[in-house]
């Protein structure tokens, strides 16, 4: 699910804020093509292992010089990990919680973008629901700074009166605002996600 690079500088709370997408017939009918593409691309090859360009790690900060007993900075790598895990065990409400209002979800490979609590909320619920069997694990995730996490996952799962699984493996890019996700984006080209979060990260100093 190759696409143009696909996070910028201007994001953040500056992005769009429409508090929801109108829900009718016609949005229904894009989602339900949304899921079936994904599933469709799902079932390609994987792509091959890509080597990390940093050491694997939890996080970059330089914890040496923290102390967290004063900090009331949010732990991002955390909050995250969160997020994965209850995508992982498919708890829509949970994961929906994490969203600021006016938040933008986007999947540069199916070319959607939904925007508001809303309207994420519902997309995620129809992605898990076309699975019968559904797992999703970040086998590494990077807080950036500034804001900026890197998540590199592996998702697994068994769509709906299938007896096959199919299995991908993309990058997840997260602009965090005061503990919120403002924008979350996914791709399965994992060496150009990680170029732009590193971009971003350094954009927003």
């Amino acid at each position: 699910m190759d696409g143009e690079p696909f996070v910028s500088a201007d994001c953040g709370r500056q992005c769009p804020s429409s508090a929801a997408i109108v829900v009718s017939e016609h949005a229904r009918d894009q989602r339900a093509g949304l899921i079936a593409t994904a599933l469709t691309l799902a079932r390609r090859p994987l792509l091959e292992p890509q080597p990390p360009s940093c050491p694997v790690a939890s996080d970059r900060r330089d914890t040496a010089r923290a102390m967290p007993e004063e900090s009331t900075t949010p732990d991002l790598v955390q909050l995250t990990r969160r997020w994965f895990e209850a995508a992982n065990r498919r708890d829509v409400d949970a994961a929906a919680s994490f969203y600021a209002p006016d938040a933008v979800h986007e999947s540069v490979g199916m070319g959607a973008s939904f925007e508001g609590v809303a309207a994420i909320r519902e997309y995620l619920g129809d992605f898990v629901g076309a699975y019968d069997e559904f797992g999703v694990e970040a086998e590494q995730i990077l807080d950036l700074g500034n804001g900026v996490t890197l998540a590199v996952v592996d998702q697994k799962g068994r769509p709906r009166g299938s007896s096959g699984e199919v299995q991908m493996r993309y990058a997840a890019v997260a602009i965090w605002v005061e503990g919120m996700i403002e924008r979350f984006t996914t791709s399965t080209n994992i060496d150009e996600a990680r170029a732009a979060a590193e971009r971003l990260a350094e954009e927003r100093r």
